[in-house]
């Protein structure tokens, strides 16, 4: 019996064996196969970093031509900002001498009106449009604007008495 246990022994060390050597060579195929596999991760890896580079590469030209394009506007923006100041200040001055004008041509006018008799000047504001003729007589003084509004048409005196008592701007649409 010794032979057989022997033999049973011998015969499944074999196996044994034989099975060893095909774990051992199944190992060295899987081996290999890991191997391309690392070898192939490495490339996609590489791929990767170069593909991440390009990106950061581009991204960093797009913020720069950004920044580029937000000095260009801000700088535009204040070529606007002083050309609308310069704009602002040219319309105040404008303004300005346009209400000094407007004032030496009232003072004339008044000057006119305060030298004329009274009955002539009654007969010019008469026909004139009764808001102009309130602007006038705004200008006078209150001794002078009684006596010519004695000598006009009572019809036209109340009138512009109306547009005299809102006050200027003297406007036609103040007697309605």
């Amino acid at each position: 019996m010794n032979k057989t246990v022997f033999v049973l022994l011998l015969s499944a060390s074999g196996l044994f064996a034989q099975s060893v050597v095909d774990c051992n060579k199944v190992f060295e195929e899987r081996k290999g196969e890991i191997l391309r596999l690392m070898d192939r991760l490495d490339d996609d890896q590489q791929a990767f970093e170069i593909y991440k580079d390009a990106q950061n590469a581009l991204l960093e030209k797009r913020e720069r031509k950004i920044d580029e394009k937000l000095q260009e506007v801000n700088a535009t923006l204040q070529k606007v900002e002083k050309t609308k100041q310069e704009i602002v200040d040219i319309y105040d001055k404008n303004k300005k001498l346009l209400q000094e004008i407007k004032k030496a041509k009232d003072d004339k006018i008044t000057g006119a009106y305060l030298k004329m008799k009274d009955s002539k000047a009654a007969s010019i504001l008469d026909a004139m449009p009764r808001a102009r003729a309130a602007r006038i007589l705004f200008n006078l003084t209150p001794k002078k604007i009684s006596k010519i509004m004695a000598k006009m048409d009572p019809d036209i005196a109340s009138e512009v008495t109306a547009l005299l008592t809102k006050g200027p701007p003297f406007d036609s649409n103040q007697t309605k």
